[in-house]
């Protein structure tokens, strides 16, 4: 299911906990498994939680409680707008607008090309560079005018 690559990684963060608490890696264990397959299937989540000796149950509430799992498929780039209330306030409700007519989907879609996927995010604690983007939960892109987005779009085509 998982690459050797993708459970050595994980040992590592296993290797982090008490051997009787193995559970307690599940949040990075579902971030490299993520990495690895696009996306977290039930399949998937299962896995990772057999690996870890834990109910599948418990790591599936885990994996649906933070948004930085997907739980579908997303987009090579997956985008995401703070419209929270101090983003919202400095131009966050229109970055995202910009975004949706740039890209031609609105929040939970995807690209017909499967390019990009666009989500609408809770506050990134970035309110004094809004508004703000997270490019597949791991760049964090500031100050997203509609020149900023043009630019980040570019790279990611």
């Amino acid at each position: 299911m998982l690459s050797q690559e993708a459970l050595k990684l994980i040992d590592r963060e296993v290797a982090k906990y008490p051997a009787d608490q193995k559970q307690s890696a599940v949040m990075a264990a579902l971030a490299i498994a993520q990495d690895e397959k696009g996306w977290l299937a039930r399949e998937t989540i299962e896995y990772v939680a057999n690996y870890l000796e834990m109910p599948a149950i418990a790591a599936y509430e885990v994996a649906s409680f933070y948004n930085m799992y997907d739980l579908d498929p997303v987009g090579k780039y997956k985008l995401t707008v703070c419209t929270n209330l101090p983003c919202a306030l400095s131009g966050g409700v229109h970055a995202a607008d910009y975004v949706k007519e740039k890209l031609g989907i609105d929040f939970n879609e995807t690209t017909a090309d499967g390019k990009f996927t666009l989500k609408e995010g809770e506050c990134m604690g970035a309110c004094g560079d809004a508004p703000v983007m997270l490019v597949n939960n791991k760049r964090m892109c500031s100050f997203m005018t509609p020149e900023q987005i043009d630019k980040l779009l570019a790279e990611c085509k």
